[in-house]
């Protein structure tokens, strides 16, 4: 009697195995740790202030909810960069960049010095291109770093906590990676995306003869430093610089003059409002691209031919007039005014002072003036555009402040505004083109 209770127990022990071996996933086949299965007893804790919890593995995937700091997390297993994870009742994933296992360390030590390799850097108030710029950094600055958290640095910035993209930092003595490899657009126009394929969304574009800083590749993809933060082109539309002939778009330009700095505004065509803001400067007798970032024109788009109040930006090339702004001078070497709240500019026609910057009161002097005291002139510079004053033809064109449309101007965000007078110098000569990207063999 016992041998055959002894065999059944057996039986049974084999089959429990056997299921418990049917059951358990196979993460194996994966590869490296995508798949891998997390230990029930292994604690995982959020580290970003406020994470968001996707349907799938990816940005791309839809938000179903958010998990804060310090969050205890149950993890299941891990998809490339992302843990999934029970969440109320179902599945969800988190980004492995902000969570991180109970009492594991954080590193670099703070003793490891920090140099920034990119010449501007911005520095946010948490780990990710989602939070705020509080300020910025730039090439060569050495960094205090208190820690990593996935790929971004925490570090102390004056006199408080900030973040830098791991993309742009290296510990001091180390030997730069591929980011001084130089590639050259070889397409007309090739967008560049927040991921490695045509699936991800288009963050912007760079265009034929451009250089770009390549990071790393990834398929068909190369990574690149794009406007202070990273992007991905196709490796089918670039090519090393070695191999290639890098000119640039104002390589062409047969009427700059005497101009070594142009800020090149353009448009797919005439009636759309998006814009494509790139600045150039020649240096050594060579033009070298400095910023490219989007911006705006007027509702309607460009004009054919500007007139006053048809919410139409003028295209053609123009001088760079005085700079301005509501707060003090951010750095331009421009002629600077600070504006009150008596400016106005006038818009009045019939009156002698149209297209004019004035003081309030009127006193008889113009019947209409736009108010200069506004935060789309937070800052900005003058377009001498209808120098002439001939009334009717445009007046207050102005390069400034704002990322939804504009009345007539030019615009984009306040960070590339104040970057742009910054560099702008009048040593130079600095002129601004604003045209169709099919007409620019005008220039």
């Amino acid at each position: 009697m016992e041998g055959k209770q002894l065999k059944k127990l057996m039986v049974g022990m084999a089959l429990t195995a056997t299921l418990a071996t049917a059951i358990t996933p196979d993460f194996s086949s994966i590869g490296g740790n995508q798949g891998k299965a997390y230990a029930a007893t292994v604690t995982y804790k959020v580290t970003a202030s406020k994470l968001n919890v996707r349907s799938g593995a990816g940005t791309t995937y839809g938000i179903i909810g958010s998990v804060v700091k310090d969050q205890t997390l149950s993890v299941v297993s891990k998809s490339g960069s992302w843990y999934k994870i029970n969440y109320n009742g179902r599945t969800g994933y988190v980004s492995s960049d902000y969570v991180q296992a109970a009492g594991t360390a954080t590193s670099p030590a703070e003793s490891t010095t920090y140099i920034v390799m990119a010449s501007t850097l911005n520095v946010r108030s948490g780990a990710g291109t989602n939070y705020a710029s509080i300020g910025s950094v730039t090439k060569g600055q050495t960094l205090s770093v208190v820690s990593k958290s996935g790929s971004w640095y925490k570090i102390n910035y004056n006199g408080r906590t900030g973040y830098v993209s791991s993309d742009y930092v290296q510990a001091s003595g180390t030997t730069p990676s591929a980011e001084s490899t130089t590639y050259i657009v070889t397409a007309s126009t090739l967008n560049v995306r927040s991921g490695a394929g045509t699936n991800y969304a288009s963050i912007g574009s760079v265009t034929k003869g451009q250089k770009l800083s390549v990071v790393s590749k990834s398929g068909s993809w190369y990574k690149i430093n794009y406007n202070g933060g990273t992007g991905y082109v196709s490796s089918d539309y670039v090519q090393a610089s070695a191999t290639a002939s890098p000119k640039l778009v104002v390589d062409s330009f047969k009427t700059l003059g005497n101009a070594q700095q142009v800020i090149l505004v353009t448009a797919d065509n005439y009636d759309t409002k998006s814009a494509k803001i790139q600045t150039f400067e020649k240096v050594d007798g060579k033009w070298k691209q400095v910023l490219t970032a989007n911006g705006v024109l007027g509702q309607k788009g460009f004009a054919l031919s500007k007139k006053e109040g048809d919410m139409e930006s003028p295209t053609g090339k123009y001088t760079i007039g005085t700079a301005f702004g509501r707060y003090a001078n951010p750095g331009t070497k421009l002629p600077y005014r600070k504006i009150t709240a008596n400016d106005v500019w006038v818009d009045d026609s019939k009156s002698s002072l149209y297209n004019t910057w004035q003081q309030k009161p009127a006193n008889g002097r113009w019947t209409s003036a736009e108010n200069m005291d506004i935060p789309a002139y937070d800052y900005g510079f003058v377009i001498n555009y209808n120098e002439s004053r001939t009334p009717g033809k445009g007046s207050a064109i102005f390069f400034h402040v704002g990322t939804n449309y504009t009345a007539g101007c030019t615009a984009t965000s306040k960070e590339q505004v104040v970057s742009i007078l910054k560099w702008l110098n009048p040593e130079k000569n600095p002129v601004i083109i604003q045209s169709p990207v099919s007409e620019l063999d005008k220039y």
